[in-house]
């Protein structure tokens, strides 16, 4: 059961009319997905998409993105999700360069012309249907041979061609096989010890692997009842919590930020928390600690991943607050982590293993820079990895910056500046600096009512107190909140450049 068409009949045969996904009123059973999976990927057919195409999906979180991606499997094709809040431009580029023919689309999105976006920003050369979400239930087709199809896709096809953030240059397209989307996502489930009781809230994007890989897929491969969210929205999210008992919330850590500093928290019962796992390049420690004593959630876990390899490392049940605390955990089955550096020194971390991506879509040359030829993917994040495996970020490569001549790495600035009351987020980029080369500028955002209490120069002096001299940010500037992409990467070459 290593193909995604595979896993969702196995979901149906033992999860039966056991509800799958429930969207507002709208509730659907393991077996009616597996039912409109069937037609929407027979009407695919009909449409002339055959196996090995690529099919984009733009489109927001809901049942129908489900159908339509899952469909895409069915019918032999590749998926390929676009992020919701792209352009029409970014999205033409991404569907031309994939060679999508065929084109799925939620038209009005956030009051939108999507369609008419992308066909006036392309040609479009390669698609031959535009098709708008809202009318899914009429392509639906007699599923005829389309079982056979299914059954036709092995587990070393191309299941589907996620894009990187591309917050560094032009987004690149990363190559996954059927085997790799769902041995991670099992992999997430088990070590999460997600089940068919749970009542999942999915929050993350379905474009990205976060949602779609380890959101939709483990749903299928545990049980776990999905409820997808389009757009975050603070008091729907914990009404939601509270009135459908929601136990899993997985999400970055700008979801926990926004509940801890929610003024109404406590009008909300968010006791069915059970689980909840975040993950970034560095997850602030004061963080984690605030959400196992101010949330109660009893397993609050934390896992290092990238579209390029999905889950790379995570924390397990039971392990110790404070390894969850300052740590990502250790490698899941089937991977292996390595620090390119003297042992007990930070350095690049090295990925290998069952889930590090296939290649980059047509770019064997940005595929050969990442993958060496002993397999090890260079992630760009500087790590350390302790005795017993447990890897900590700290930080991106790329956002290091050198003032007088030391290395200042802007995460350990912005652990330290975490912890001062009235901050709630925090980001901090180098500045060039005529005698020092280059000196850290942080960007605070400060909660309600703190604005006089947190000064430029309370933050700091308070960085003074913890930090040496040449890691101290010399400048300090208050945001109403950090540029973040959906996948919740805060976007620092924004912040560059301001």
């Amino acid at each position: 059961m290593d193909t995604i068409p595979a896993v969702l009949r196995a979901a149906a045969d033992r999860y039966g009319e056991k509800p799958a996904y429930v969207d507002g009123d709208r509730t659907v059973s393991f077996n009616g997905i597996l039912d409109l999976v069937r037609r929407t990927a027979a009407g695919y057919r009909e449409r002339g998409f055959g196996a090995g195409e690529r099919a984009a999906l733009w489109a927001p979180n809901s049942i129908d993105w489900v159908v339509a991606a899952l469909a895409v499997s069915y019918a032999g094709g590749t998926l390929v999700p676009l992020n919701s809040r792209y352009t029409g431009h970014e999205a033409a580029d991404i569907v031309e360069r994939s060679g999508a023919t065929l084109v799925l689309v939620a038209d009005g999105f956030l009051g939108r012309d999507q369609i008419g976006e992308l066909r006036s920003a392309a040609e479009l050369r390669n698609v031959r249907d535009v098709i708008d979400l809202a009318a899914l239930d009429q392509l639906a087709a007699e599923p005829g041979d389309i079982d056979e199809i299914a059954d036709a896709v092995t587990p070393d096809d191309v299941a589907d061609i996620l894009f990187t953030s591309g917050t560094t240059g032009q987004p690149k397209g990363a190559m996954s096989a059927h085997r790799q989307t769902v041995g991670v996502a099992r992999a997430w489930g088990d070590l999460g010890g997600v089940t068919a009781d749970d009542r999942y809230l999915v929050v993350n994007p379905f474009f990205h692997s976060f949602g779609y890989k380890v959101g939709i897929i483990t749903g299928l491969t545990t049980g776990a009842t999905l409820y997808p969210l389009a757009t975050f929205d603070l008091d729907r999210t914990m009404a939601l919590i509270e009135s459908a008992k929601i136990t899993v919330l997985p999400g970055a850590p700008a979801i926990y930020q926004s509940l801890l500093a929610a003024p109404n928290r406590a009008d909300h019962d968010l006791t069915s928390l059970r689980l909840a796992v975040t993950g970034a390049a560095v997850v602030p420690v004061v963080l984690i600690e605030r959400m196992r004593e101010e949330l109660d959630i009893n397993q609050v876990v934390t896992a290092f991943g990238m579209t390029e390899a999905v889950v790379v490392t995570m924390a397990r049940a039971g392990d110790p607050a404070e390894l969850v605390a300052t740590t990502c955990g250790r490698a899941i089955p089937g991977m292996e982590v390595r620090i390119d550096a003297p042992d007990g020194e930070g350095g690049e971390l090295l990925v290998r293993g069952d889930f590090v991506m296939l290649g980059y879509l047509d770019d064997p040359g940005a595929t050969a820079e990442a993958i060496d030829p002993d397999g090890w993917l260079h992630t760009g994040d500087v790590g350390v990895l302790d005795d017993q495996g447990n890897l900590r970020i700290t930080d991106r490569l790329k956002d290091m910056y050198i003032s007088g001549g030391f290395n200042v790495y802007p995460a350990e600035v912005e652990q330290a500046l975490m912890r001062m009351d009235g901050i709630t987020d925090v980001a901090v980029v180098g500045v060039p600096d005529e005698r020092m080369g280059e000196v850290g500028k942080a960007y605070v955002v400060v909660s309600t009512g703190s604005t006089n209490e947190v000064t430029p120069e309370a933050v700091i002096a308070f960085a003074k107190d913890r930090l040496a001299n040449f890691k101290v940010p010399r400048f300090v500037e208050h945001i109403d909140a950090l540029p973040r992409n959906l996948g919740g990467k805060v976007l620092k070459n924004e912040l560059r450049k301001k």
